[in-house]
């Protein structure tokens, strides 16, 4: 690939990243979406939050070091679930995944 076609593939990709950002803020500024839409749209952060998660706490070699590093992640998110549906504290789950994961190291 020549450097002029590496530029108008990167003009290319930065034209439509730019539209899909921008044009639907212009194209629906002051109009309501329909409460589907809405409640719907409200799913994306905690979907993106849990695709993160999942992607650090399961892998397919993550057995291949053993069976008890493997297995310290998925403890210390037993101890954070835990504590998030009793504290529902976002600052007490962070401190509590440290904290546990920190401990099952030294075992």
């Amino acid at each position: 690939m020549t450097w002029g076609e590496y530029f108008i593939v990167l003009g290319s990709c930065m034209v439509t990243m730019l539209a899909c950002r921008v044009l639907p803020l212009f194209l629906l500024k002051g109009r309501s979406l329909p409460d589907a839409v809405e409640r719907a749209l409200g799913f994306i952060p905690s979907a993106a939050f849990a695709a993160l998660v999942a992607n650090d706490l399961l892998s397919p070699g993550m057995f291949a070091a053993g069976i008890w590093p493997a297995a310290m992640p998925l403890v210390a998110s037993a101890v954070v679930v835990v504590v998030a549906w009793r504290t529902k504290s976002l600052l007490g789950c962070a401190v509590a995944g440290v904290v546990s994961y920190a401990l099952l190291t030294l075992i």
